[in-house]
């Protein structure tokens, strides 16, 4: 009976070692939105009607997905560039800034885990993002962002998160081409360094010092492509995960592209696009033998929650701050006579981008003016103007610059612009503007195959773009528009943006020839305020305004660029 009893027992102990040694399997459910833009409300206060996609709508997909798995085996992560885009970032950047910020309030409703710095945050300065830091409840890491004085990163260069006992690192980083685009007072005391050799830096550490189950790379830098030089690249979240090696997933954005694929090393990648229209999902599954977990087996989706009912509890909770932005948004500035288009922008010169330019050189006594359309297809009505309509007009927190360049230097800029912006045509028959049909879905490109806001045209001289002639030699420059003659020897005050003004697009380098660090010495006036601030004053002077085109320069020859004009508005437009 004792040796039975004993038999059994030892039956009954091995099973439980054989119970003991199987595998623990668990999935766990990475989140990422990037480029959000403002888009926190189902309001677009822009026009005054219902948001596509939005916050609201991400929070009813998070409550959904923590009910069905498990909030601890959630990690939800935001890319940046949450700072700037709707007028609600404005009014809490710059006028209702005795609250918790709209941006860092709706990530900490959301139980996000980690936040990073995108370009657009960095622009709103450090009054600004330093206060957002401190606003919100997780982290907002940045391993490439270097404080000047201590050496060190600005902010935390990664966090570890624990989920069901895995330890999930996560490594934010930016684009360094920061420099590129705004001025040093805006990102004094930080420095940007590349991003390949930064993120195999903070991998090797992390993975010695953390011992993390799983490393996610989280970076403001698209996937490829971009301003490129000699110390970096703008877009390199494609080299580092094809070069680095110890992440399982990486979460980019800043392109404003969805993207999803897997390298040859088994990194799972994905970008969600920009305002809050899809999220970026990623399923990391691991097995525990032996007290460590391995990953078996990881994949990703891109979501669309547009489809989704809005969270009600959301907005419920943010009323207040839609009904105070909504009261900001609808103060009547003054009277348009004629509505103005962005669509028009791209195939002459029209009423919306010359109004832009009147302005730029009515504000500065400028000589000549440079402007780009800031969006796609945006219309302001004819009638009542409110503060709305400015953020149509005017969609970024830019500030107006005069540069002093000479004539030679203005030529070649606009022969960068053209270059970029219409094809080069070899029949009648031939496409005007220079598209390319992968671009069709980038938010950034919308079928051309550039950059549309930078597409830089003038006002203050009359010129020509004759659309059968090579890069390089498409613009002649006929006379000043105020009868005086053009002298490409002559030095003018230029006005622009400060986008513009600190090498973005590279219109002014590699476009007019200026060294990248000859720059600051070019620039006569930067403006205490942002552009937008000026333009809506200027309207509320003016009362009435009847915006026009000054028609100051067209495509030629006639015969061929105005038929082909027509085709490609009604390709790209429908109209």
């Amino acid at each position: 009976m004792i040796k039975r009893n004993l038999t059994l027992c030892m039956a009954l102990l091995c099973m439980t070692f054989t119970l003991m040694a199987q595998d623990k399997t668990i999935t766990l459910h990475l989140i990422e939105t990037s480029d959000v833009h403002g888009a926190f409300f189902p309001v677009d206060f822009f026009n005054n009607r219902p948001m596509e996609g939005s916050m609201a709508r991400v929070s009813t997909y998070l409550n959904q997905l923590r009910a069905e798995v498990g909030e601890d085996a959630v990690i939800v992560l935001d890319n940046g560039d949450i700072l700037q885009g709707q007028p609600t970032c404005y009014y809490n950047n710059y006028i209702k800034t005795d609250v918790v910020n709209v941006a860092a309030d709706v990530i900490n409703y959301l139980k996000y885990d980690a936040q990073t710095f995108g370009n657009h945050d960095v622009e709103t300065g450090h009054a600004v993002y330093d206060k957002w830091i401190k606003d919100l409840k997780c982290p907002v890491l940045g391993a490439n962002i270097i404080n000047t004085t201590t050496g060190k990163p600005y902010t935390p260069p990664y966090t570890v998160i624990e989920r069901r006992g895995v330890r999930v690192a996560v490594i934010g980083m930016l684009t360094p081409a920061i420099p590129c685009w705004l001025h040093e007072s805006l990102w004094s005391g930080m420095r940007f360094d590349e991003m390949v050799s930064s993120a195999r830096y903070w991998v090797n550490y992390v993975r010695q010092n953390e011992r993390p189950d799983v490393v996610v790379g989280l970076f403001h830098s698209g996937w490829d492509g971009g301003i490129s030089t000699l110390h970096y690249n703008e877009d390199a979240s494609k080299a580092v995960a094809e070069q680095v090696d110890g992440f399982d997933v990486v979460f980019f954005g800043h392109d404003h592209t969805e993207h999803f694929s897997t390298t040859e090393k088994g990194v799972i990648c994905l970008d969600p696009s920009c305002n809050a229209q899809k999220v970026a999902h990623a399923m990391v599954t691991l097995q525990q033998r032996d007290g460590r977990w391995n990953v078996t087996e990881k994949t990703g989706e891109l979501v669309d929650v547009r489809r989704l009912e809005v969270d009600q509890h959301f907005v419920e909770h943010f009323q207040p701050a839609i009904d105070s932005t909504r009261a900001y948004v609808n103060r009547f500035i003054g009277v348009f006579t004629a509505p103005i288009r962005t669509r028009d922008c791209f195939f002459g010169s029209a009423p919306f981008t010359d109004f832009i330019h009147n302005l730029q050189l009515q504000i500065t006594g400028a000589d000549i003016s440079l402007n780009a359309p800031l969006s796609f297809d945006i219309e302001i009505k004819a009638g009542d103007v409110f503060v709305r309509d400015m953020f149509k007009l005017y969609r970024f927190e830019n500030q107006i610059y005069t540069l002093r360049m000479t004539g030679e230097e203005v030529r070649k800029l606009l022969e960068m612009s053209y270059d970029q912006w219409v094809n080069t045509m070899k029949s009648p028959d031939d496409h005007i503007m220079l598209l390319n049909d992968s671009t069709s879905q980038d938010l950034q490109r919308y079928g051309f195959k550039n950059l549309t806001f930078n597409f830089d045209s003038a006002a203050g001289i009359d010129y020509e773009v004759d659309v059968t002639k090579p890069d390089g030699q498409k613009v002649r420059v006929l006379r000043m528009s105020n009868g005086q003659p053009f002298d490409e020897q002559k030095s003018y005050k230029v006005v622009m943006n400060s986008y513009r003004g600190n090498g973005g697009g590279e219109l002014l380098t590699r476009g007019a020839g200026i060294p990248k660090d000859s720059l600051p010495g070019r620039i006569i006036s930067m403006s205490e305020r942002d552009q937008r601030y000026y333009m809506t004053q200027e309207i509320e002077r003016m009362g009435i305004v009847t915006p026009k085109a000054n028609n100051n320069w067209r495509f030629v020859p006639e015969t061929w660029a105005e038929p082909a004009l027509k085709r490609d508005r009604k390709q790209i437009f429908g109209d």
